[in-house]
């Protein structure tokens, strides 16, 4: 069988450190890939002129799995988003967003187990119809949200829920205000419900929804949204569980997917020996998990677990005074 390869984009500031560290640790795990080097983001902008270069679409394309690092998109100055530009050129409108809780992180609960499904192509951050008028006064964006967009994203979090044993999904809306785009959502995620009576299936207005995960996470399971409010809400869940460190995302589309670490670059500690890398370790599990290598990503899973827990060699976040490269010698030390 030919070695499965991996487009890798180290990305910029802390991106490269905690790359490194998830691929020793899938080395130390026994996983067997080749993997491509591409550059995207600032690095890539200082070799090419291009945020996102030719070569890397390319390579993306070709090995239809990649693991990536924080990219940083320039402020204003027109740039578009690299990351809502990936996830348009290959149609991955599935973000995956799972948090967790484990031992010894300082998050204010510790039994926090939630997947928010969010849709990543469609409504407010498609970039459609946005206008600002010549004197400045008045700005406007346009929200799509299609029929075929809303049943793949609601089917994608009910085969989940399916494929990995959960029992609720809750569809998140604003369909009492928005009464077309948010209206249309509801409506598909109530058909789309129907079809799975093993799951129980529940629907919540988003503002509710945010209180409500603040005062009992413990009531759900599976979110599926569509994309400004799964942007929110799974910020939120990462909040539950210590923060960004502790989140990874995965972007699914039909015949690409994109495992990343959620936080951003942080330049003030590039280079320094400072990050955390467990949001990208995490990443590349839910990375293992889609390539249905389910067995190495519980062993990495556990491992991290076990540092975290024990306090073993932590970052500061997770109040210990030890660097990237102590953490991951932790994490391959128990494997």
């Amino acid at each position: 069988m030919a070695k499965r390869t991996i487009t890798v984009i180290k990305g910029d500031g802390i991106g490269p450190s905690i790359i490194d560290s998830a691929l020793e640790i899938l080395k130390a795990a026994g996983c067997d890939f080749d993997y491509e080097f591409v550059d995207a983001g600032l690095a890539a902008l200082e070799k090419t002129g291009e945020l996102l270069p030719q070569d890397t679409i390319d390579t993306i394309a070709k090995n239809k799995i990649t693991l990536k690092g924080p990219l940083t998109t320039p402020v204003g100055e027109g740039f578009t988003s690299i990351n809502v530009t990936l996830r348009k050129q290959f149609g991955l409108y599935a973000n995956v967003r799972p948090v967790k809780s484990f031992v010894g992180t300082k998050a204010r609960y510790d039994d926090i187990d939630i997947i928010t499904i969010r849709e990543n192509t469609q409504g407010m951050y498609s970039g459609a119809g946005q206008i600002v008028s010549e004197d400045g006064n008045e700005a406007e964006a346009k929200s799509v949200i299609t029929r075929e967009g809303a049943e793949k994203i609601v089917t994608f979090a009910y085969e989940l829920a399916v494929r990995e044993g959960r029992k609720k999904v809750t569809a998140v809306h604003k369909a009492n205000i928005l009464k077309s785009t948010s209206g249309l959502f509801l409506k598909v995620a109530r058909e789309v419900a129907e079809r799975y009576p093993q799951i129980e299936s529940t629907e919540m207005i988003v503002d509710a929804t945010c209180m409500k995960l603040v005062m009992t996470p413990e009531e759900f399971d599976v979110i599926v949204t569509t994309n400004l409010f799964g942007d929110i809400l799974s910020d939120l869940c990462a909040g539950l569980v210590g923060g960004l460190g502790m989140a990874p995302g995965a972007n699914i589309g039909e015949d690409a997917a994109i495992f990343e670490a959620v936080h951003g670059s942080a330049p003030d500690i590039a280079g320094k020996n400072l990050a955390n890398p467990t949001s990208v370790i995490l990443a590349s599990i839910q990375m293992l998990e889609h390539l249905d290598m389910g067995d190495t990503a519980e062993r990495i899973r556990s491992a991290v677990a076990d540092v975290i827990k024990s306090g073993d060699r932590t970052t500061r976040d997770l109040g210990g005074s030890h660097g990237t490269t102590d953490f991951t010698q932790a994490v391959i030390d128990r494997l």
